[in-house]
């Protein structure tokens, strides 16, 4: 079969690789669709190597049908799927535990499919495990335009909660406000602690943390959980603990990644039986940037590295 390798100089080359040999009761997925995210671009410089027992590809999630499955698997082969991956979805084929995937939600193409299962994955894990959001409730989300933006957004609005967000631009202003986001602040032009002081959040989801952490957690409401997913601004922050401690507030760290296959599946079939429908009733819906084929992810890279995309760019092998 084919994969995306990476090359001694960073290049990106499709070409013959070795095909996954399935362990245990693993199914193996022929691979439709696979979603670009920005750990791609991690993994491709060498920053973000691969868990064990997963290729050394990149792809963190993809939408395929099942090619071979053991005979008591919930699968079947010729089943639809999407699925989220410790690597391996820039291929032909990829070899995954049962678990971690779930049936296509339906109505929704490969393409669009692909596109959902780390980021709602990702949203799932910190707005209700680590968070426990509830209806009623206000959240706060860094980035709103990003894909994980954009998957928070609707699955906090599903979920009953008001939301704040935080974006760069009029253009990205307005895309977030057709995904339903109640309070948007352009960080260009306004002050994210001033903002969240006239409006005191329970939750917040954040990629961003940086020196401006502190003063944010400064107006969150008594046992409020800010909840930090990567500090694109920064690792250091001064937080006052007098006011922390007082207000009841929970700093949680959580990534997705490191956690065990029973819990990635856990959340897949939560997404499965609670999301899925409403991407089928048209209440949610797959934002796609650009949909290129597998052997243009050089251009696919490009466009995540420039900041182009509102939305998921998705690599199509079929």
């Amino acid at each position: 079969m084919r994969a995306i390798v990476v090359n001694a100089d960073q290049s990106l080359s499709w070409r013959e690789v070795a095909p996954p040999e399935p362990k245990d009761s693993q199914i193996v997925i022929e691979v439709h669709a696979s979603a670009v995210n920005r750990a791609d671009l991690m993994q491709r410089a060498g920053n973000y190597p691969p868990p064990p027992d997963w290729p050394q590809w990149m792809g963190l999630e993809a939408a395929g049908v099942v090619k071979s499955a053991p005979p008591d698997s919930r699968w079947q082969p010729g089943d639809q799927v999407c699925a989220l991956l410790g690597g391996g979805g820039y291929a032909e084929q990829v070899a995954l535990p049962p678990e971690l995937a779930c049936a296509l939600p339906k109505g929704l193409r490969m393409q669009e499919a692909a596109s959902l299962p780390e980021a709602y994955a990702t949203a799932w894990l910190n707005l209700r495990i680590e968070a426990e959001l509830q209806a009623g409730e206000t959240v706060f989300i860094q980035a709103g335009a990003s894909g994980l933006g954009i998957a928070a957004i609707q699955l906090a609005k599903l979920l009953g909660a008001k939301v704040i967000t935080s974006v760069g631009g009029a253009h990205k202003t307005e895309f977030v406000q057709a995904l339903g986001a109640d309070v948007i602040i352009d960080h260009h032009k306004q002050s994210i602690a001033e903002v969240l002081a006239e409006n005191p959040v329970d939750v917040a989801l954040d990629c961003v943390a940086g020196p401006q952490l502190g003063e944010c957690l400064k107006s969150m409401k008594h046992n409020g959980r800010w909840v930090i997913i990567a500090t694109l601004g920064g690792a250091i922050s001064e937080i006052n603990m007098n006011e922390f401690f007082r207000r009841g507030t929970r700093l949680i760290g959580s990534t997705l990644r490191s956690r065990s296959n029973a819990l990635k599946g856990e959340i897949m079939a939560a997404l499965e039986k609670q999301v899925w429908p409403a991407f089928s009733e048209g209440r949610l819906k797959p934002c796609l940037h650009a949909v290129l084929p597998i052997s243009e992810a050089e251009q696919a890279h490009d466009i995540l590295q420039r900041r182009q995309n509102l939305g998921k760019v998705v690599l199509t092998v079929k």
